[in-house]
């Protein structure tokens, strides 16, 4: 009779585990945060998702989810007085 097929092997290594609840370091402080010029670029890039005739509706809702959601980032931002101003010069990096 065959062993079942379900059943880790007792050789087999099982992945390490980690505690999800371990302290962390803490995060740098942002300085400043800038919205991106266009925010659903790196979703239209992707193409329309692959939904037959409801392909280019879809891809325009996911777009303007991904708009409304960065809307809403920079509003945050803004509240905490993270928002960058027009005068802000970006580093190379990415940061401000």
């Amino acid at each position: 009779m065959s062993r079942p097929r379900n059943r880790r092997r007792v050789n087999q290594a099982s992945s390490p585990r980690h505690d999800l609840w371990a302290p962390v370091e803490e995060l740098a402080v942002a300085s400043s945060i800038r919205p991106p010029a266009d925010p659903a670029a790196l979703v239209r890039s992707l193409g329309d998702p692959p939904l037959g005739r409801h392909s280019v509706p879809a891809g325009n809702s996911v777009a303007a989810v991904v708009e409304r959601a960065s809307m809403l980032a920079a509003a945050l931002a803004a509240s905490a007085g993270l928002l960058a101003g027009p005068d802000d010069e970006a580093t190379p990096d990415g940061g401000h």
